[in-house]
Formats: C-alpha cells, sequence, structure tokens
C-alpha cells in the first residue's frame, strides 16, 4: 500500500514549526505495511490545499493530511475536503459529546465555535481526540477492487499521535493489508562512509533489483547507520531476506558495527557495564561535560556512573585531578601526560573501576602549528593499564563535541569488550 503525507500550514512552510509530524506519521505507518512514497507541505491557500489533495488521492492509497482542523478561521482542511468530495457537513453526536466532556472537565462553557467542531463532513467516519476538540476524519472507499483511504489530523502533534496510537493503528490493523515492510538499523562508528560501503563491496545481488531489499547509508557526526527495509507480501521471505542481508554486512564490517536496533552507543555501553558490574568516572576539558551528559541520559546510569570532573581550567585540573603544574608547563594542557594524569586522578578519587579523560582544542580559535585546532587527547586507566590516544576531530566547534564524545564511547565500549582499539 502506498501513502502520501500532506502537512498544511504557513508555519511549517515559513519555519516557525518544525515539522515533526511527517517522521511520526511515517514511522507508524511503516510498522503497519504502509510505505509512505511522498510527502508534502502546503500553505494555508484552499487552492494549494484542493490541488494537493487532487494529485494524492489519484497516485495513491492512502492520503493523510494534517493541520488546519482547529476552530479559528485559518483552518480551512475539513472545507476544503467538503469541497474535494462534495460533501456537506453533518453534526456527529460522538464528536459533540466528546467535546462537551472536554469542555466541561476544563470548567468551559460549550461555544457555537465547538459546536461546529462537531460537524464533519457526510459519509465520513469520526476518529475520537481524547486531547482536544477537532476529531481525525476518516474517509473509506472501494476503488477498483482496492481499498482507498482518506485521513485527515489535528496538526498539533500529541492530539494527532492520540487519534493514530487509540484509534488508526487498531482500526488499520483490521484491515487485509498483504505487505510487510521490515527495517533493520546496524549503527556503526569509527569508519567514514566511503570506507565503509568500501568494505561492504557489492551486494546488489542480494538487493536485487525490483525494490524488494534497500540498503541505505545514514552518515552523521556519531558514525553511520545502515538502514535495511524489505518489502513483501510474504512475511517469512521478508524476515529471511532481512537477516541475509544483515549476516552480509556483519561478515564484511562487524568490527565498526556497535548496535543492530534502534539504541545510541551511550545505552550500549552502560548495559555492558552493568554487566559487569563496573563503575565509570569521566574527566573532561574540551568537552564540557558532553559525554556526562550523553551516559547520565540513559535511565538507570547511576548504577555504573559514579563522578563526573569538569576540568576546563589548568587550575581545576590541577585541584580536582592531581595533574601536576610541571607537566601543564612543559606538555601543555592538551598532551598525552596530561591526559593520562587526568584519567588517573579520576580513578583514584572516585574509587571507579575505569576513568576516562579527554583534553583538547575544540576550536574555532587556539590552535598552533605543533597543536592545531581539533587535536584531542584520550586516556583511559583500569585495574590493568593506561591507555592513550590522539586525535583530530576538526575546527567546528560542536561537532568537535559530538564526534569527541562518540569516540570516548568507542574506546570505552572496546575496553569493556577486550576488542582491538
Amino acid at each position: 500500500m502506498k501513502a502520501e503525507i500532506i502537512t498544511i500550514g504557513d508555519e511549517l512552510l515559513i519555519g516557525q514549526v518544525i515539522n515533526t509530524n511527517q517522521a511520526y506519521l511515517a514511522e507508524q505507518f511503516n510498522l503497519l505495511g504502509i510505505f509512505v512514497e511522498k510527502m508534502t507541505t502546503v500553505g494555508d491557500a484552499p487552492t494549494d490545499i484542493l490541488q494537493a489533495f487532487h494529485s494524492s488521492w489519484n497516485n495513491f492509497d492512502l492520503i493523510c493530511v494534517t493541520g488546519g482542523l482547529g476552530p479559528t478561521h485559518d483552518d480551512i482542511t475539513k472545507k476544503s475536503i467538503c469541497q474535494f468530495f462534495n460533501k456537506e457537513l453533518v453534526e456527529d453526536k460522538d464528536v459533540l459529546k466528546n467535546i462537551e466532556e472536554l469542555l466541561s472537565n476544563r470548567n468551559l462553557k460549550l461555544s457555537n465555535v465547538a459546536i461546529e467542531q462537531a460537524k464533519i463532513p457526510k459519509d465520513f467516519t469520526s476518529l475520537k481526540n481524547r486531547l482536544g476538540t477537532a476529531p481525525g476524519l476518516l474517509y473509506q472507499i472501494n476503488h477498483n477492487g482496492k481499498n482507498k483511504y482518506f485521513l485527515s489530523l489535528p496538526g498539533v502533534p500529541y492530539e494527532m499521535k492520540s487519534i493514530i496510537e487509540n484509534e488508526f493503528i487498531p482500526f488499520f490493523k483490521n484491515q487485509k493489508v498483504n505487505e510487510f515492510i521490515l527495517h533493520r538499523t546496524i549503527r556503526t562508528t569509527g569508519i567514514i562512509e566511503a570506507h565503509l560501503s568500501d568494505k561492504i563491496g557489492d551486494i546488489s545481488k542480494l538487493l536485487g533489483t525490483d525494490d524488494t531489499a534497500k540498503l541505505a547509508f545514514l552518515p552523521s557526526p556519531r558514525g553511520t547507520k545502515l538502514r535495511i527495509t524489505i518489502r513483501s507480501n510474504n512475511e517469512t521471505f521478508a524476515k529471511n531476506k532481512l537477516l541475509e542481508i544483515e549476516n552480509e554486512i556483519y561478515s564484511k564490517v562487524n568490527n565498526y558495527i556497535y548496535s543492530n536496533s534502534d539504541i545510541e552507543i551511550e545505552e550500549v555501553v552502560g548495559k555492558i557495564l552493568r554487566e559487569k558490574k563496573l563503575t565509570i568516572a569521566i574527566a573532561e576539558s574540551c568537552t564540557g561535560g558532553f559525554i556526562s551528559n550523553r551516559i547520565t541520559n540513559i535511565s538507570g546510569s547511576s548504577d555504573y556512573f559514579l563522578q563526573s570532573y569538569i576540568t576546563y581550567s589548568n587550575q581545576s585540573k590541577i585541584n580536582l585531578l592531581n595533574v601536576s603544574k610541571s607537566n601543564l608547563e612543559l606538555f601543555g594542557s592538551v598532551s598525552k601526560e596530561v591526559a593520562i594524569q587526568m584519567a588517573i586522578g579520576a580513578k583514584n578519587n572516585s574509587d571507579a573501576d575505569i576513568a576516562i579523560s579527554i583534553t583538547g582544542i575544540a576550536g574555532p580559535t587556539g590552535g598552533t602549528i605543533e597543536k592545531p585546532i581539533g587535536s584531542s587527547w584520550i586516556a583511559l586507566s583500569d585495574s590493568e593499564n593506561v591507555i592513550s590516544k590522539f586525535n583530530n576531530f576538526g575546527t567546528e566547534r560542536l561537532l568537535f563535541k559530538e564526534r569527541a564524545s562518540q569516540y570516548v564511547l568507542e574506546l570505552l565500549r572496546r575496553n569493556l569488550l577486550g576488542l582491538s582499539i
């Protein structure tokens, strides 16, 4: 089943509101076996809305529209729907009852505007909105032997999500849709997209030429995601094909893979620390607490995360981590010697099993010929030894932090698993 998502609103076109509805709907539809092939955003002009409806209705099995269902003068989606399908508005008693209950719970009176909200296009089904007064609207028709759907939802994200989860998904699961869409996201780090592609090589024979299987490379400062997508009307075939492609990728680039599910590396590291019953402390300079923030974003991180030291100045390194003044003067704050002392100091002062440190030049100023912008030293101290690594994470400050934090967490993961570093 093919679908288009149409989002309506001038606020989307001028960048005043981020269009999160598209991503959410696409994800939910894929899980239902609905393949979103197109996304369109139009303003509040009736001619643009009707033009989008015409184009979509002629080409897709499901048209999902969000926005423009509110009570104000610029909410014109319902009028446009009536015009497009040549329907009149009729009062829906269930919608009116829902509106009355919502307003009563908020100590508000029923107004004429609210009553208008209870009117829906004739032959449409209302979908209950538990969080607002504008109902979802669903039109279903058999077109050339196939079911065709027109779904209209409020643009307010939490209202839209409520209707999808409580009304549309249960409804659609009862429909006979003989197509399965499976996804698998393999997360890699420590290798750029081009090199990753070279190592995987040509797997076109596995993917085929009929769009049944696809492999997408999704690079970011934290690494490259490999998204496998399988479309088939045979669930067993889809699962087997997904596993076949995944196994092939693992055989080529296993050394760079840290997850094959939708979790970040900090959660992976946290699970390993918890399983091994180990604790950790972090000493940060150039990243300013960003690594500690990522680790503590994970629920339950207090099981293994003991202490964070943000030692931005040289004096704080001396006071909190016992870094020697002579090393700072002789080698500088961005040096192997200082990074090692930071890691050892963090471990000793916190009584953690493992401590990891980072010191560097985040830029865009502060570099020298000997130590250019982006230079960084990382050290890790555990019960057996101390290791140190140099890297350059680039000249853009925020990207530096993203890349550096990912590198530190990957270094930690490899050390915990006894992998080559």
